[in-house]
Order: structure tokens, then C-alpha cells, then sequence
């Protein structure tokens, strides 16, 4: 079972992680509500982890530019 990091923006690929076994008080994962969890965090057929999160680009366009935190995706 592996944890890849994606950028919700842009979709660059953030990290990845590669391990047998995860805990989610190590992942952080415990201090997200629960609706944050159903939108961030998402299990595919292998029993794989992909985590949305943010690149420093995006990070930072978006403390340059704070009206896109309307957009789901801004990054043309």
C-alpha cells in the first residue's frame, strides 16, 4: 500500500510514500473532520491512498491571488 500526494489544482504530483502498513495519526490524517476526509483522501482497487493537497506553486499563487480560493482549479 502506497500514499501519493497529488495537487488539487494542478494535479502535480506532490509526493509519494511507500509502505506496507499506514497509520492515520502518522499521516496527520486525524486532525482533518470528516468531510474533509471524504473530499481529500481516496482508496483505489490496490488499496492504494491518494491524498489531494497543494503545491507550493499553487500555495503561493493563491496568497498572491486570494479570490481564487473561489476555484477549485485556477492553474490554466
Amino acid at each position: 500500500m502506497d500514499v501519493y500526494y497529488t495537487c488539487r489544482h494542478c494535479g502535480t504530483k506532490v509526493g509519494h510514500i511507500q509502505g506496507d502498513v499506514f497509520n492515520a495519526d502518522k499521516l496527520g490524517f486525524d486532525h482533518l473532520t470528516v468531510k474533509e476526509r471524504e473530499s481529500m483522501i481516496h482508496y483505489d482497487h490496490a488499496g492504494s491512498i491518494h491524498v489531494k493537497t497543494i503545491c507550493e506553486d499553487c500555495q503561493e499563487a493563491l496568497e498572491r491571488n486570494p479570490e481564487f480560493h473561489q476555484w477549485d482549479t485556477f492553474i490554466q
